[in-house]
């Protein structure tokens, strides 16, 4: 029987940790944390296998029971209250961005190594089949020279919770590209094998509600975070970049909110024996530059936030570090970091 403590019990818990837990046989969720009982209580009146609500987590912290923590709070909290579970002698489980600053992050990786503890990051999809089948592709040499991968995570009029914390940077510490694109880089850098990043350039734009009063739109996620009336709205809508690494060029578009009706989340890789384009979330296709021929695998997609909870949990019991182990996330953090800063000063950043 494996014992942990949920920090956090939102939007990604609700949807899709809790759900995963139900799964896994012999996990015990000792206590369900947060700030607002309400959100802790539902969990537990929903799922059996919780015991515990309370809104202290150091409660969770300091109760030998608890081998391991989820950290499902929001972007700002993510290192202060990972750093404690990891002080307290707990593993960590914490979802994505590992943190709001590239430092900040290699602070909690340090901490992990010499607490000699296991701390994962909730990049979900490296475990979505797709991408496992595009890395395996890339790693066996199919693509070829694999020289380029154009990402693009744009929809339509679509900010969520305008004016709350996903639009606030003191608690987000970003917009669309913190939210959508941190997704998007890292499933790229894991199938490309590890690269390491040479330099970045990268433009943000906060367009589309200036006037948070004015905007419209026809669904906004977590609209019940949302103030329009008395919020914040200082994080960028809009981003393109481009990076080049020490195995390929990079470039992408993102936004929360074009002016275009168009939902385009995709990745495409080209390499000089074949290309693929993965719908974000979905499957891919395959095109051959020999034949022509245009190639739809064939095969089933298991719940990848399932998949990722296990890995975690076998990960922690086992001390083997796993792909979403947080040295293996750095580089990502250091990418994202690196295009707020590019961003920022409108020039190149060579690291």
């Amino acid at each position: 029987m494996k014992t942990i403590a949920v920090i956090g019990c939102g939007r990604i818990a609700q949807n899709a940790h809790f759900p995963a837990f139900e799964k896994i046989e012999g996990l015990r969720v000792k206590y369900a944390c947060d700030l607002i009982e309400e959100k802790a209580q539902a969990m537990k009146e929903k799922y059996s296998f919780v015991e515990n609500v309370i809104t202290d987590y150091n409660i969770a912290l300091a109760d030998p029971e608890v081998e391991a923590v989820y950290v499902l709070t929001p972007n700002f909290a993510h290192y202060t209250v990972t750093m404690d579970a990891l002080n307290a002698g707990k593993h960590v489980f914490c979802e994505k961005p590992i943190a709001t600053t590239y430092a900040l992050a290699k602070e909690m990786a340090d901490k992990a190594q010499e607490k000699e503890l296991i701390l994962n990051i909730g990049v979900c999809n490296r475990y979505h089949k797709s991408v496992e089948m595009l890395e395996q592709m890339n790693r066996e040499g199919k693509f070829g020279n694999l020289y380029h991968i154009y990402c693009s995570f744009r929809n339509f009029r679509s900010i969520p919770g305008l004016g709350g914390p996903f639009t606030d940077s003191r608690h987000s510490g970003g917009g669309v590209l913190i939210d959508w694109g941190i997704h998007f880089l890292d499933l790229i850098l894991y199938i490309l094998g590890g690269a390491k990043i040479k330099n970045v350039t990268c433009d943000t734009y906060n367009g589309t509600a200036k006037d948070m009063k004015e905007y419209k739109y026809n669904s906004m996620w977590a609209e019940d975070t949302a103030d329009i009336e008395n919020g914040v709205n200082d994080v960028e809508d809009f981003v393109t970049g481009y990076v080049r690494t020490d195995k390929a060029t990079i470039s992408f578009n993102g936004a929360w909110a074009q002016n275009i009706n168009k939902d385009e989340m995709f990745i495409d890789f080209l390499g000089d024996k074949c290309g693929a384009r993965l719908t974000y979330c979905g499957k891919f296709e395959v095109y051959d530059a020999k034949t022509l021929e245009t190639i739809n695998p064939e095969y089933d997609i298991p719940n990848m936030y399932e998949c990722e909870d296990r890995a975690f949990l076998s990960s922690y019991e086992t001390g083997i570090k796993d792909k979403n182990n947080i040295e293996n996330i750095l580089e990502s953090m250091k990418l994202l970091d690196s295009l707020y800063q590019s961003a920022k000063v409108s020039e190149e950043i060579k690291l």
